[in-house]
């Protein structure tokens, strides 16, 4: 009962803070760029730790910072200039980065090259590229756009969750993930589905879309798709390292990447997404 109690307290505290900050949004942006900052932060440590547990490599602890604030250089740069208060000069901060790591890796003769270098550019392309990507999204839709997809993954996660304990007999890839079942997908898709439907219908006026609920509930589909994928890749990659959690910031939940692996893929496929529909308009 504790660590229900525990669980159900940091989760209500995860998801207000993400609330929070998309509706502080198109007032104070530092807000959601501060959270944003977090995330990626702790992600590229969780992904740092798991690629020793797999590699067997340990990395000093300033490269790993080193990596962080080149995720971090990425991240406002794409966010400051999607909102057009980027300085000139900071176009340097990333550039500035690959320069440095790629020196710094010299004067590391203890450890193997392309596994560091490997470790570091993947932290940053896996974690702290699709975060960047968030922005653009909101640029393309509305920072309400953003919001919408938090819940879809949240009711796709609900749903596949529900019907996946209740019903769920047939394994969906038991070789990365044994839990999960194809009917815990059917069954997210038809959280994510209705939550699409009442967005374009009843809640039309607070989600405004760009044409029907057709478009809301494809946008939902593609969501399922990327969350599924990317909760799957990040037990992968936690399957391949032997270890079952990311890590242990958020109690009763895990790491960072156990919370958002699946927005790391739906970040993506939801900005082709909204360029496929606006080329289509």
């Amino acid at each position: 009962m504790k660590n229900l109690i525990l669980r159900s307290l940091s989760g209500i505290i995860y998801v207000a803070l993400i609330v929070a900050a998309i509706l502080l949004w198109p007032r104070w942006p530092m807000a959601m760029l501060a959270l944003l900052t977090l995330f990626t932060a702790l992600g590229i440590e969780e992904v740092h730790n798991l690629t020793r547990a797999s590699m067997g490599e340990r990395q000093p602890t300033w490269l790993t910072l080193l990596d962080v604030l080149g995720g971090v250089a990425l991240l406002a740069t794409v966010y400051l200039a999607t909102v057009g208060t980027l300085p000139l000069w900071a176009y340097s901060l990333l550039p500035g980065y690959f320069v440095l790591r790629l020196v710094t890796q010299l004067y590391q003769p203890r450890l193997n090259a392309v596994k560091s270098i490997a470790r570091s550019f993947m932290s940053i392309m896996y974690v702290a590229l699709p975060l960047s990507l968030l922005p653009v999204v909101a640029r393309l839709g509305n920072t309400r756009l953003v919001l919408a997809l938090f819940i879809f993954i949240w009711l796709n996660d609900t749903g596949a969750f529900v019907v996946g304990s209740l019903l769920g007999r047939h394994r969906l890839w038991e070789r990365i993930s044994p839990k999960k079942s194809w009917e815990g997908v059917v069954g997210g898709l038809i959280f994510v589905l209705a939550g699409a439907w009442l967005m374009a219908g009843t809640l039309s006026d607070y989600f405004p879309g760009p044409v029907s609920a057709l478009w809301w509930m494809s946008l939902g589909a593609i969501v399922v798709v990327g969350a599924t994928y990317g909760d799957l890749f990040e037990s992968l990659l936690k399957r391949t390292a032997g270890i079952k959690d990311s890590g242990n910031i958020i109690p009763g939940h895990g790491g960072i990447l156990d919370r958002i692996d699946s927005l790391l893929l739906v970040s993506p496929l939801v900005l082709l997404f909204l360029i496929a529909s606006h080329s289509w308009m």
